[in-house]
């Protein structure tokens, strides 16, 4: 039970920051000798934090049925993650990309990409500048992403900033391309549970989907109110603190 509530309540909260949720899924689980490769769990947390979202942005989702050209644009932004992920998971490389070493420098090397992009004049908005080039290009940043410590959420709103996107509307445009991501990993991860015949989903599972998708929406509202009054330096200044920690301890073993 415990186990349970701890990753959840990690998932709901980091999934939706610029801090990298699978880097601290990663560190914890290993700290605490946790079964982080537990397939049922795997689909509570990411199911928890896809019906956040979904519920959250339930208006523009709608909308998006009006404006199939929106929809598209998202989707055709997740391609490309969806594909690496998938080789990646394939041919077994996941494991190689979790080490202490690259999650210490991949935390603190993407957190001045972000302070870096975050410091852009805020120029443009999903209305009158999200086109099809611009949800490509912001589709590769998210590639980045499948390496623990990027932070699937940092290097979109990066790469938003970068093309002058304002903050809210950088943050809303991550959440929204996190849809087909987190349904494809939740499918996939649904898929296997079939596959190995492990249908027992138990009261626990329910649990962490509860507390993934409290948690995930109200890390949701939190993070869009606080981007009204306050830069991501906040978020830039515990990457760096994070990073540092984790490669002294890194270089120490």
């Amino acid at each position: 039970m415990l186990e349970v509530i701890i990753l959840s309540t990690i998932q709901g909260i980091t999934e939706f920051l610029p801090i990298s949720s699978s880097a601290h899924l990663i560190l914890v689980s290993k700290y605490f000798n946790f079964n982080i490769g537990n397939l049922t769990l795997n689909v509570s947390l990411h199911l928890g934090s896809l019906l956040a979202i979904i519920t959250y942005f339930r208006k523009d989702i709608f909308y998006f049925t009006k404006n199939r050209n929106m929809l598209l644009k998202i989707l055709i932004s997740s391609i490309p993650t969806i594909i690496v992920g998938f080789i990646l998971v394939k041919y077994s490389l996941v494991d190689f990309l979790r080490n202490y070493k690259l999650i210490g420098w991949t935390t603190l090397i993407f957190a001045i990409l972000l302070y870096v992009s975050d410091l852009k004049q805020a120029k443009k908005t999903i209305q009158n500048n999200y086109n099809y080039k611009t949800a490509i290009y912001i589709g590769l940043f998210q590639v980045l992403s499948l390496i623990p410590g990027v932070s699937r959420s940092g290097i979109t709103i990066s790469g938003a900033r970068i093309f002058s996107f304002n903050r809210i509307d950088s943050a809303k445009m991550s959440f929204l391309m996190s849809i087909p991501i987190l349904g494809v990993v939740s499918i996939y991860n649904l898929k296997n549970i079939l596959i190995e015949n492990d249908l027992t989903f138990s009261v626990l599972n329910l649990y962490g989907v509860i507390f993934s998708f409290i948690l995930s929406y109200l890390t949701i509202k939190f993070f869009l109110n606080f981007l009204k009054k306050f830069s991501l330096v906040y978020f830039v200044i515990y990457r760096i603190c994070l990073g540092i920690i984790i490669l002294y301890y890194s270089y120490q073993l």
